[in-house]
């Protein structure tokens, strides 16, 4: 969720609001933000939300990177299924992370995220975050060999799911991305079209043969009943 810094309550405020590390202030024509001692944590998106009445407008967000140490990172790596994925099936898509655990350069844990890119999309969506439990990890047994970290992400896919998908690691205060999976939905194939449709005039053509034979057991079977009463009515005639 975003998290509210401060604001003016009026276009000529002349207030100061002063949250931790923070000073928020109108001058003339702009409106201010100031952060002091710049953290890691502090890398985002800022937004300036213009508030009238009710209504809220968004304007214009600036990005903040904080930069600090190089990411001990060694790798992203991303590897596509092996098997044609048609709609309907469920895939697995893996990225490995390789990283120096010897040589750990940033507090904490990296977060692992997942961007889909369509063919029709000029920028990809996040769709699925990890978290930081650290179980998707292994520890190579030889001397100064990288961690490796396998992080996977399965869904139903259909059609409309076919593009580019993107593994990202969060780190030192910078977003690594691998190379990529693209993931291409196999239609139907003309072979198993033909072998639909031939099934199906199979199927169509035993149901027909069988309703003929019903009609034809039906009729027999009516005609012997009439011949029988007309032959009693006949001996009780004489």
């Amino acid at each position: 969720m975003p998290e509210f810094l401060g604001g003016t309550y009026s276009f000529d405020y002349n207030g100061v609001n002063k949250p931790p590390r923070m000073t928020t202030k109108q001058e003339p024509g702009t409106f201010l933000l100031q952060i002091h001692e710049t953290k890691f944590s502090d890398t985002g998106l800022y937004y300036c939300i213009k508030i009238n009445e009710l209504s809220l407008t968004f304007l214009k967000g600036t990005f903040l990177r904080i930069k600090g140490p190089e990411p001990d990172i060694t790798a992203v790596i991303q590897v596509p299924p092996s098997d044609p994925v048609r709609p309907g099936d469920s895939v697995t898509l893996q990225c490995s992370v390789l990283s120096d655990s010897e040589n750990k350069t940033c507090p904490g844990e990296h977060s692992v995220y997942w961007f889909s890119a369509g063919s029709d999309e000029s920028h990809p969506s996040l769709i699925y975050a990890h978290g930081n439990s650290g179980d998707e990890c292994e520890r190579s047994p030889q001397t100064h060999s990288p961690q490796k970290c396998v992080y996977s992400f399965s869904k139903k896919v259909s059609s409309s799911d076919a593009g580019t998908y993107y593994c990202a690691v969060a780190t030192c205060g910078e977003i690594l991305f691998g190379n990529g999976t693209k993931l291409e939905i196999e239609a139907f194939s003309r072979q198993v079209l033909q072998n639909m449709v031939l099934f199906l005039l199979c199927a169509l053509v035993l149901s027909l043969i069988i309703i003929a034979l019903l009609i034809y057991i039906i009729r027999k079977k009516s005609g012997a009943f009439c011949n029988c009463k007309f032959l009693k009515h006949h001996h009780r005639f004489y």
